[in-house]
């Protein structure tokens, strides 16, 4: 294998590597909120943040100066203690997700051969912080965003799961490593295309972006499950959001883009890179320019269209694979 599995490193190389993720990808979220506002100023013909520092850089650092300093404030009528912890699930859940992705060879904090597994157990977890936070804040808005948030969540769940089972097939493994050297030769977007587009929509919905930002719906619910938070409790349900993006447009450059692979004029980890942004451009951009659809409209969509066709994806993605090995 090309990655160096994590049990033979050094403790030194596993601390620098843990180290490394953590302080890059808290300060990719952190810097998405500019790239945020200028691709969708771009994108809309405005200027978009231009005070805060050179190209209004410095707006990253004006909220969150503002997200620190703004008060803390707990509603009386609030379930404390599950208020405090439902941020901190989103969070946690996301960052746990992001140790079994490849970034480059060596470059990886848990090479596990359930890698797959690991990545749809962790993303699950993410229903709890909005249903806890939802019915903790007591407040009937918050409440009905935090079903919402549950009934997308849990219905996507099984959208996004059933369309990696091409890949897995065609690899023979759950490991994501092995699953980049399976691209050696052609990405699996060629082989599995409805895997990625049901993955890609099923990623959208997971990370309640728009156009389905149902849970959190400003139009309808205020804020949704998140109306009565402030200050940094609300500021890592932001941060969670951001990471949520990041952290699927990982899994799509390692499941379907080739990973880190790349002609050998740029490294691995440059090549793991520029496709990352570009599906995080892509997201932002879909924000910009789709509708937010009606909650039936969203669960129907889900169930009566998406369910059958990665159903089909996987019997015929099987029947072949039988079929080409003989």
């Amino acid at each position: 294998m090309v990655i160096i599995n994590f049990l033979f490193m050094s403790t030194t190389q596993q601390i620098w590597i843990v180290i490394g993720v953590l302080f890059v990808l808290l300060n990719i979220a952190a810097g998405l909120i500019w790239v945020e506002r200028r691709l969708l100023a771009l994108w809309q013909d405005r200027l978009g943040p231009n005070r805060a520092g050179p190209l209004g850089i410095l707006i990253v650092l004006a909220d969150t100066l503002k997200l620190f300093f703004k008060e803390d404030w707990i509603p009386p009528f609030a379930d404390k203690w599950i208020f405090i912890t439902a941020p901190a699930i989103v969070v946690g859940s996301v960052l746990l997700s992001f140790v079994i992705i490849p970034f480059a060879p060596g470059i990886v904090v848990a090479d596990l051969n359930i890698g797959i597994i690991f990545f749809l157990a962790m993303s699950s977890l993410g229903v709890y912080s909005i249903v806890l936070g939802g019915w903790a804040s007591n407040n009937k808005y918050a409440l009905l965003g935090a079903l919402r948030g549950a009934s997308q969540m849990i219905a996507y769940e099984v959208f996004m799961g059933l369309s990696l089972m091409g890949v897995v097939m065609l690899t023979g493994s759950f490991n994501l490593g092995d699953i980049v050297m399976a691209q050696k030769h052609l990405w699996f977007v060629v082989t599995q295309p409805v895997g990625f587009i049901i993955f890609l929509i099923a990623g959208v919905a997971e990370t309640h972006r728009l156009p389905f930002d149902i849970p959190e719906a400003e139009s309808e619910l205020i804020a949704g499950y998140h109306a009565e938070y402030s200050g940094m409790k609300f500021g890592m349900f932001f941060i969670g959001e951001y990471l949520g993006i990041t952290l699927i447009s990982a899994m799509i450059v390692t499941l379907f883009f080739g990973g880190w692979l790349g002609p050998a004029f740029l490294p691995p980890l440059l090549w793991f890179v520029i496709k990352l942004f570009f599906f995080i451009g892509l997201f932002i951009l879909l924000r910009a320019s789709l509708p937010r659809p009606r909650y039936d409209q969203l669960v129907s969509y889900g169930w009566k269209i998406l369910l059958p066709l990665v159903l089909a994806n996987v019997l015929i993605t099987g029947a072949i694979a039988l079929w080409l090995r003989g």
